[in-house]
């Protein structure tokens, strides 16, 4: 062979080409890069030499099987040595990488003669040189380096660089020509090779970066009152019901609130009070009492034929089930007399209750990891089994940011192994370092504080933030949860709901509401950023369909939003996501373009928003948009997915926003291939 190796990245040295930078790699390695089936992503690294001679890089991505796939990178940014190329792994599993840069022999050679020949400089030694080029890619044909195939159109080039009383430009004619400079191309000629060190990318299901997520409470769908009798909880029977009004606003996930047993010892009443009237079901997230823990469900729900009745229903309608697992205990589960060592004792021999100064969930009794890891990881584990065998696809983890990352890291390498079609959903609305280290040791998807970024400076600023750490950490944007209600939403009325919907659906490729948000609930509980009459705490039995009736229901926005979002793979992309300018401050614009290849329509894909952010007023402004992001020229045409209306653009369009009637655009780029 007539390649030489160097190694670099693994204590090696530089190598003979450096190469640095790396991307998409995740501290070092220390952590895979994540990405799903389809998803374009782009490799990167700088590389560079001493001198002028030309060189090459190349990928070599290979696959769960072990098959290499080689791919050349193009340098895009050559004052930077910036080399990209971008790949989309259509399998699932544990790839790896590593980047190769090499010396071009071929390239230096070509470059030579295309300066020299015409001007008549050493025409003789520059073919002779050219030669000695081609026999070395001969050579490898020869020793089965390089497919035979290759063989006549480099022998082809070399009889001409040899032929005698043919003028020099004719000589190497062929030897530059488009069919010998694509063999080379596909498979240079190369020297001094250098290889980084190898790099981990997990490539996961396409429901890990992209869908659409309705929470529920499954006692309330069918719950009603008697005088008489008092409340008659909803069932999984009734709740299956819900379904269908559910999968025709377009929603992927149907996401149910713990259905364990609740606790009686300190529970809450209505509005987190000490005092529960009789009928008052208690906080779901107080697990366990006689009847069972977390491997259990609630009497009042049915049982698990019911349970597996209702995945099967969703299944019926393309729907998923995800289950909210809040791994603490109220004072009655079975594991509080089970195992006494699960919990902290405090130094009167009470066992110690969740706070959160000056808040206290004399309710809940949180886990302690310190006593006996092995044995509670083995009963977490054998009850999320246990729920997988059940149906349950996606687990919505309640404060994984309270217990040891280590733990999270052990049980979801775990999982990753025995069932990676298994999404885990962090609910960690806590420091951004705790956020992305739960992102780089395994959860597929995190909430965000997209719930208090509010103007556009701060959702264009944090949209930046979340693209960069898109290898690990994908965000998923909820307006409001059965927790939280911001003052913006308190006060906003429908205008708020309407913004943040269009901004949740089309900011990011995972977005979820809250049971209610079609019916605008957003009466604050005093003093708290929560509602008033909050669920956690009563049943609340909605008229959807009366407000649907009456005009009332945010339910057509929510399944227009879903359905744009489902024919348009461009909003199914983070990484895509470019912003643009205007003049006014409260009006947000950007794009997601997808070229014919990535969208995997036959044709690009470009959606284009030009939302206000502030719903308590109007605009009119300009906007100012960088064509090249959108893949057009300074004409085209735009339709408004909300409105069907269409309009000719250039560069600068004026708009006008109300935020009680049209409160943003979200537009398609016709293409010209599409007119």
């Amino acid at each position: 062979m007539s390649e030489t190796t160097d190694l670099t990245g693994l204590g090696a040295g530089i190598g003979r080409i450096p190469i640095m930078g790396v991307q998409p790699v995740v501290d070092g390695g220390r952590f895979p890069a994540r990405c799903v089936e389809g998803e374009s992503v782009t490799v990167s690294a700088n590389a560079f030499r001493e001198g002028h001679d030309a060189m090459g890089v190349q990928l070599v991505l290979v696959s769960p099987n072990g098959e290499e796939h080689r791919q050349r990178l193009r340098c895009v940014n050559p004052g930077l040595d910036q080399w990209e190329t971008t790949i989309r792994p259509a399998q699932t599993g544990h790839f790896s990488f590593r980047i190769e840069a090499f010396s071009a022999p071929y390239d230096s050679w070509a470059h030579t003669a295309e300066v020299k020949i015409p001007a008549g400089i050493d025409t003789d030694l520059v073919c002779a040189e050219g030669a000695v080029v081609l026999r070395r890619v001969l050579a490898e044909i020869e020793d089965g380096t390089r497919p035979a195939a290759d063989g006549p159109v480099v022998r082809a080039a070399l009889e001409s660089l040899r032929a005698p009383g043919l003028a020099a430009s004719a000589r190497v004619a062929p030897a530059l020509a488009a069919d010998l400079r694509g063999v080379l191309a596909e498979r240079p000629l190369r020297e001094g090779v250098t290889v980084s060190g190898s790099y981990s990318l997990v490539v996961q299901r396409r429901r890990a970066l992209y869908g659409s997520w309705y929470e529920f409470f499954p006692r309330s769908e069918g719950a009603h009152f008697d005088p008489e009798q008092g409340w008659t909880s909803g069932t999984f029977r009734t709740a299956a019901r819900s379904l269908d009004r559910i999968a025709q606003m377009g929603f992927d996930v149907a996401y149910l609130t713990p259905i364990h047993p609740i606790g009686t010892t300190f529970r809450k009443g209505r509005n987190n009070t000490l005092d529960p009237r009789p009928g008052d079901p208690g906080s779901p997230y107080a697990i366990g009492s006689p009847e069972g823990g977390h491997d259990a469900i609630h009497p009042e729900l049915g049982t698990l034929e019911d349970f597996d009745a209702f995945v099967a229903r969703a299944r019926e309608l393309d729907l998923e089930v995800a289950l909210d697992i809040a791994l603490q205990c109220s004072p009655d589960h079975p594991w509080v007399q089970e195992h006494p060592e699960w919990f902290t004792v405090r130094a009167d021999g009470t066992i110690a209750y969740a706070e959160n100064p000056p808040k206290k969930y004399q309710d809940i009794y949180p886990l302690s990891f310190d006593t006996d890891y092995e044995g509670l990881y083995a009963a977490i584990r054998d009850m999320l089994e246990h729920w997988v065998a059940h149906g349950v696809t996606l687990f919505r983890i309640d404060n994984p940011h309270t217990k040891p990352v280590r733990f999270w890291e052990e049980l979801l390498a775990e999982f990753d192994e025995k069932h990676p079609e298994v999404i885990f959903l962090a609910e960690a609305f806590t420091k951004p370092t705790m956020m992305q280290t739960l992102g780089k040791v395994g959860y597929h998807q995190s909430y965000t504080y997209f719930t208090w970024r509010e103007s556009a400076e701060e959702l264009r600023e944090y949209l930046e933030e979340l693209v960069e750490s898109a290898p690990y950490m994908r965000p998923s944007f909820w307006p409001t949860t059965h927790d939280i209600l911001t003052p913006y939403m308190s006060t906003g009325g429908r205008p708020a709901f309407v913004l943040r919907a269009i901004l949740a659906a089309t900011l990011v490729p995972t977005w979820g509401i809250y049971s209610g948000y079609e019916l605008v609930e957003d009466v604050p509980r005093p003093g708290a950023q929560e509602q008033i009459d909050n669920e956690k705490y009563e049943f609340k039995p909605r008229d959807f369909a009366g407000a649907l009736a009456r005009g009332q229901s945010l339910e057509p926005l929510l399944g227009t939003l879903n359905r744009i979002r489902r024919e348009h793979p461009a909003l199914q992309s983070l990484t895509a996501i470019r912003f643009h300018e205007a003049d006014d401050d409260q009006v947000l614009v950007f794009s997601k373009h997808l070229d014919a290849a990535a969208s995997g329509t036959g044709s690009p894909d470009t959606v284009l928003v030009i939302s206000l952010t502030a719903h308590d007023r109007d605009a009119r402004c300009a906007v100012h948009l960088d064509l090249d992001a959108l893949a057009v020229g300074e004409s085209f045409e735009v339709e408004d997915l909300l409105t069907g209306e269409r309009f000719s653009w250039g560069r600068d369009p004026f708009v006008i926003l109300s935020a009680a009637d049209r409160p943003a655009h979200v537009l398609r780029i016709i293409h010209p291939e599409e007119s």
